[in-house]
C-alpha cells in the first residue's frame, strides 16, 4: 500500500513521490544541490584553462559557452527557479566571467581590483544566464501550447 502523503493520484493511477529519480543514466533530484555540484565540478575541471594567460579572452568565452553553459542550462526549460537559485546562478556566472576577464587596474590608485557586475555585463555582451533560462522556458511553453 502506498503512503498517501507521499503519493499523488492521476486518473486512477497512484504515483509515489521520490527524492531521487534516474532517467537515461542521470539522476534527477529534488532541489538544486546536484546541479550546483555538477556546475562547480565542471568549472573546476576547466579552471586551469580559464586562468591561463596563453589563451585569448575570446577563446575562453567560447569554452564557457560550449562546455560550462550547456551543463548549467541542461533541462532548464522544465525547472522552476526560486529567487535564491537565480541569485546563485548569477553569482556563478559572474565568478566564471571574472576568471575569464581577470582583474582591472584602477586608473586613479593604480591598484588591481575585481571587475564590478556592470563592467562584466558590458564586457560579456550576452544576456545573463537567468535571462537565457527564462527565454528557454518561454520557447518551450510556446512548443507546448502548439501541441495537439
Amino acid at each position: 500500500m502506498l503512503d498517501v502523503s507521499r503519493s499523488m493520484k492521476i486518473d486512477n493511477s497512484f504515483f509515489e513521490r521520490v527524492k531521487l529519480f534516474r532517467h537515461l543514466g542521470s539522476s534527477i533530484q529534488e532541489g538544486s544541490k546536484s546541479r550546483l555540484k555538477s556546475r562547480n565540478a565542471c568549472c573546476h575541471s576547466v579552471q586551469n584553462i580559464l586562468y591561463s594567460s596563453l589563451l585569448s579572452k575570446n577563446l575562453k568565452i567560447k569554452i564557457y559557452r560550449t562546455i560550462i553553459s550547456p551543463l548549467v542550462l541542461y533541462g532548464c526549460e522544465t525547472r522552476s527557479l526560486t529567487l535564491r537559485e537565480e541569485c546563485r546562478l548569477r553569482v556563478f556566472e559572474n565568478r566564471v566571467l571574472r576568471i575569464i576577464f581577470g582583474p582591472k587596474r584602477d586608473e586613479v590608485t593604480g591598484e588591481w581590483r575585481k571587475l564590478h557586475n556592470d563592467e562584466l555585463n558590458d564586457l560579456y555582451c550576452s544576456p545573463n544566464i537567468v535571462r537565457v533560462i527564462k527565454l528557454s522556458r518561454m520557447r518551450w511553453a510556446g512548443h507546448v501550447a502548439r501541441m495537439g
